[in-house]
């Protein structure tokens, strides 16, 4: 069936991790206009459908309340396109020509990137699934204000952190060195030891939910290094939020942090190395800015080890949900 018909928000959000676009189809059982536009949707379904790449889906607003509340949803029907989990366009009513439009221009551009080089095409890689109702919210992140204390200058800067592509470790690339990460390294290392600092400046203020922290330290054997010198994964992770620069490592010592997180063991996803860190979301409703503070890691070496950053979250304040209507139809037809 070309059309999956969604029955809860943990499998809605999984189809936001595994497909670079999602097209989702609002609509209540008692609306006529949901009803007369249903044949043209599955059409364009059953023609641009391609798996991991463009999906389309139906959810029952009446059933699936938190999902219609969580994405502004208010009126049936409602058509929202979503690129690698983020909402980036809303089509109201029953358009069957701009909804095929708007659909069709979807499939044209899923198709060239499919075309482009490098591994920076195609979907963002998502280490871990976006917690229901949130989005990945990296985009945001302004990437030329970010700065690192405590970096390894041969190995990959700031902009790695970010990047939406694979970690190269996974992909078997990616163990040269080169001063100023010129060598295309796409992760960072501590230097003098395991400390690391980062400043994350956003373009807007953030409502954030939770972090994805991918570390794909090479295990014994696999690197030129003594065993002693690998680099680790994080374990105590502090977080501050609003400041206007980065800490310095004493002064962050001397801050009371909005959290401070253990990553345990068994966090670690098995196959992309990424931890889901959950924050204590009514601390961080109105962020413009963080500040990650990686105190130790997991083991004994003096280096600790970071590939990718992701922030999960709202860009801005949704808008509330007032009363659901149908367009098209009275009330009462």
């Amino acid at each position: 069936m070309a059309v999956v018909n969604i029955s809860s928000a943990a499998q809605f959000n999984s189809l936001l991790g595994s497909s670079r676009f999602v097209v989702a189809d609002f609509y209540a059982d008692w609306c006529g206009p949901c009803k007369a536009i249903a044949p043209v949707y599955e059409k364009l379904a059953s023609q641009l459908s391609r798996p991991n790449h463009i999906t389309f889906t139906k959810i029952n607003g009446d059933q699936q309340t938190d999902l219609a509340q969580a994405y502004s949803v208010r009126a049936y029907p409602t058509f929202i396109v979503f690129e690698s989990g983020r909402s980036i366009k809303t089509v109201a009513g029953a358009d069957p020509q701009k909804l095929t439009e708007v659909v069709r221009k979807l499939a044209s551009e899923a198709s060239k990137s499919d075309g482009d080089s490098g591994e920076g095409s195609g979907a963002t890689w998502l280490g871990a699934e976006v917690a229901a109702r949130y989005a990945d919210v990296t985009d945001e992140v302004n990437v030329k204000g970010v700065d690192i204390l405590n970096r390894d200058t041969q190995l990959g800067g700031p902009r790695a952190l970010f990047e939406s592509f694979k970690p190269s470790a996974l992909t078997g690339k990616g163990k040269d060195k080169s001063e100023g990460g010129s060598s295309g390294a796409d992760w960072i290392e501590s230097d003098t030891d395991e400390q690391l600092m980062v400043y994350i400046p956003f373009q807007s203020k953030l409502k954030i939910h939770s972090l994805h922290i991918t570390s794909l330290p090479p295990a014994a054997g696999e690197d030129d290094e003594d065993e002693d010198e690998l680099p680790m994964r994080p374990r105590t992770l502090k977080l501050y939020t609003n400041t206007s620069h980065v800490l310095g490592f004493e002064q962050a010592e001397d801050t009371a942090p909005e959290q401070t997180v253990e990553i345990k063991p068994e966090q670690w996803d098995a196959k992309t190395g990424t931890a889901t860190v959950d924050l204590r979301f009514v601390k961080f409703q109105n962020v413009t800015s963080l500040v990650l503070f990686f105190v130790d890691g997991d083991g004994d070496s003096e280096k600790l080890r970071v590939d990718r950053i992701r922030v999960i979250g709202e860009a801005r304040e949704k808008t509330s949900m007032g009363k659901l209507e149908k367009i098209g139809d009275e009330p009462g037809e």
